[in-house]
């Protein structure tokens, strides 16, 4: 466990954002999925740590952040990263995303291509329709009472979880702690709204295949845990085929969260991406010749 002193709060726009920093060299930003924390990165934050300054923030609504004004949107939210780089006097980074944070991330990379060196999708979300049925249940009206009474549940079970030392039990844990964080009504607020920005109960609804092509100049890895059962490998595959240039990585272990279940399959990959592929420079005239041709 990382020290208290590599956790802050700042304040951005009148709301409590918390984060993880440590280390020193160049930025690398963590971002998590939904319901979740920048406690999904635990096993590769000191890893990482050694020669890069990692920032591992808590999404608006989520572990110990704020809410935010009410706009739980893709972009929003990748605004606020870069909102928090700004404040951190960080220029650029290498951005990875988890799960929804692989869609915050694909939006930061889109927004603000300037303050984008890398990018990494880990089991990302934005890549296909199909995601797992108990996500589409939660996006249906009125699904809040359901997950109000599935909180306070895990909040009374939670002392019968895995420890987190036991085999499999950070992922169990993660879990244990993303259901209890429900019983909050600010939390489930969060959860919902942010959940209902990007499924709905036939699927994903946001797709960012359409755009991929854009992605030509952008240095991209893609991890996937082989036996994912929330978001298929298979959109992972289908990404890769899109994004010229890109990068894939299948964990043969790893379910939905390769960053706990598969650390070192996680940073040895990131590594030798970074090792590999020097930070993407910003090219206007390129890039609106890509739009201009569609791809």
């Amino acid at each position: 466990m990382s020290p208290a002193t590599d956790r802050h709060t700042i304040e951005l726009h009148g709301h409590t954002l918390a984060f993880r920093l440590a280390g020193q060299g160049p930025a690398l930003v963590l971002i998590h999925g939904i319901a979740g924390t920048n406690a999904v990165w635990e096993e590769v934050f000191p890893e990482f740590a050694i020669d890069h300054t990692v920032i591992a923030p808590d999404l608006p609504g989520h572990g110990q952040s704020g809410a935010s004004a009410g706009d739980y949107s893709l972009g929003a939210m990748s605004a606020t990263v870069r909102d928090l780089l700004i404040a951190l006097g960080h220029e650029r980074a290498t951005v990875i995303g988890h799960s929804l944070g692989g869609g915050v991330a694909m939006q930061f990379s889109y927004l603000f291509p300037d303050y984008t060196e890398r990018l990494v999708l880990i089991s990302s979300g934005g890549l296909g329709r199909s995601v797992n049925p108990a996500l589409r249940l939660a996006a249906l009206p009125g699904a809040e009472l359901v997950t109000a009474q599935l909180g306070r549940a895990a909040r009374l079970a939670g002392r019968l979880l895995p420890s987190a030392a036991a085999p499999g039990g950070r992922v169990a844990a993660e879990i244990g702690r993303s259901v209890s964080a429900l019983a909050d009504s600010q939390t489930r607020n969060a959860f919902h709204a942010t959940l209902r920005a990007v499924v709905g109960p036939d699927g994903q609804r946001v797709f960012a295949g359409d755009r991929l092509y854009l992605a030509e100049a952008m240095p991209t890895l893609i991890i996937w845990g082989e036996r994912d059962p929330i978001i298929p490998v298979g959109h992972g595959r289908r990404a890769h085929a899109a994004m010229p240039g890109s990068r894939f990585v299948v964990l043969e272990e790893a379910r939905h969260f390769p960053p706990l279940e598969d650390p070192r399959g996680v940073t040895d990959a990131v590594r030798e991406f970074i090792r590999a592929e020097p930070p993407a420079q910003p090219d206007p005239d390129r890039f609106r010749e890509l739009l201009r041709s569609g791809g």
